[in-house]
């Protein structure tokens, strides 16, 4: 089994709705910036060759813990402790998916090659993503 494990620092960008014009559909500037951001940490840690295997992909985001929860001791430290975590939007799957796409024919060939995704949302005062890839070579 080859694991490589990489942080993609600050606030995750969630994936948004693609835009649809006369000349074609467009991600939104905010979507594509952040894919640009996570391609450029990802091919600091990319293997020499793309990925062809299946991929179990984990990825944990960490968002800004928000005033009303700080404001409480309580709250606080059950957040920083994972008892209290993120139910807000943007959801889960719409962070995963700008990450997804960034690491697409940096790490991997394709999306399709993830077989299984975990996606956890989490609060820090460290706000970040924290990404595993695990395949096994053939």
């Amino acid at each position: 089994m080859n694991i490589l494990t990489f942080e993609i620092p600050g606030d995750v960008q969630a994936q948004q709705r693609p835009r649809v014009t006369q000349n074609g559909t467009f991600d939104p500037k905010e979507s594509k910036d952040y894919k640009s951001f996570v391609r450029l940490v990802a091919s600091q840690v990319a293997p020499e060759t793309l990925i062809t295997e299946d991929i179990k992909l984990t990825i944990d985001v960490y968002r800004k813990i928000p005033k009303a929860i700080s404001n409480s001791k309580k709250k606080l430290q059950q957040a920083l402790n994972g008892e209290l975590r993120p139910t807000t939007k943007p959801d889960i799957d719409n962070l995963a998916k700008g990450i997804k796409d960034g690491l697409s024919k940096v790490i991997w060939r394709d999306d399709s090659q993830v077989t299984e995704l975990v996606a956890r949302k989490w609060y820090s005062d460290n706000p970040r993503a924290e990404v595993t890839i695990e395949w096994h070579q053939k």
